[in-house]
């Protein structure tokens, strides 16, 4: 009898590539995930594995049994969700990057506090590249993520993405009067950006290699608090959605001359869409999202 956890464990493996990925997103040790993935392998009475240096690899047999270990996990979920029932109760987790938390994520969660008392709803802040990734191994229930402002939808077999709002692209400067940029102005200017691989950092190098240039990057963060300081000082420009502009910092939004925005959207696994307590929790996102802040 194959182990649904062991199998879980196997298809994040698949999907995130290295055992201590895996440990990291199942808040085990890497020993730990080891030693199922090696019960795991003894339960299949196939070699599912094999070494690649230090690094574990899956194997045709592993890759085969990966594929349908995430069917077997869908299938227990869509499962879970026809035996909630009608009612929106139970718990669930919503994954969401920083602005969007800030911004309305949290108005989302208050509200279901009184429309859905019986429903528990914990929150994950998630950048918008980790946001489908954490969804389809488990690591949350809905996903609030974004794509990157160049009018290709997301396309998931797995995923439903539910549209909640749109959000504009602007280019953030030192405080200044003027309130409308062109981006290639700024090609000889220097660059803060959140870490690589983030979000901010996906849009500022493709939205400056469109205007026709490698923005020249001098300052990297982890959150959008640092950046901001960095720019409102003079040290750097920088590309943020709207809604992440921080009313604090005595900085100045641009909106540019040739427009960029982002699609936000609610991601759910397909399996589990028509659950009463996901399809209650993305109405009152999208509900949230779309009632102007204060």
């Amino acid at each position: 009898m194959l182990d649904p956890w062991r199998l879980k464990l196997l298809a994040d493996l698949a999907a995130l590539g290295t055992v201590r990925a895996v440990a990291q997103a199942a808040h085990l040790s890497p020993s730990t995930v080891s030693q199922q993935l090696a019960v795991l392998e003894r339960e299949a009475g196939a070699r599912l594995f094999e070494r690649a240096g230090r690094r574990l690899r899956l194997t045709e047999a592993g890759r085969t049994l990966a594929r349908h270990a995430r069917t077997i996990l869908d299938q227990m979920e869509t499962a879970r969700a026809e035996l909630a029932g009608l009612d929106a109760t139970g718990r669930l987790t919503i994954g969401a990057f920083t602005s969007a938390v800030n911004t309305f994520v949290v108005a989302a969660i208050h509200r279901l506090r009184s429309t859905a008392p019986g429903l528990r709803v914990d929150l994950r802040e998630l950048d918008p590249t980790e946001g489908v990734p954490a969804l389809r191994r488990g690591a949350c229930d809905v996903a609030v993520t974004a794509d990157l402002f160049d009018g290709t939808a997301p396309v998931d077999a797995d995923v439903i993405h539910t549209p909640l709002t749109t959000d504009r692209v602007v280019l953030v400067t030192a405080a200044t009067t003027s309130r409308v940029a062109d981006l290639p102005d700024f090609a000889d200017a220097l660059w803060s950006a959140e870490r690589p691989g983030s979000w901010t950092h996906d849009l500022i190098t493709r939205a400056g290699r469109r205007a026709g240039f490698e923005p020249d990057v001098t300052a990297l963060f982890s959150s959008y608090g640092p950046l901001l300081a960095h720019v409102e000082a003079g040290l750097s420009v920088t590309l943020l959605p709207e809604l992440a502009v921080d009313a604090r910092y005595n900085v100045t939004a641009h909106r540019l001359r040739d427009p960029l925005e982002r699609r936000i959207t609610a991601a759910v696994r397909a399996s589990c869409a028509t659950r009463p307590a996901i399809a209650t929790a993305v109405a009152a996102l999208r509900a949230a999202a779309l009632t102007p802040a204060p």
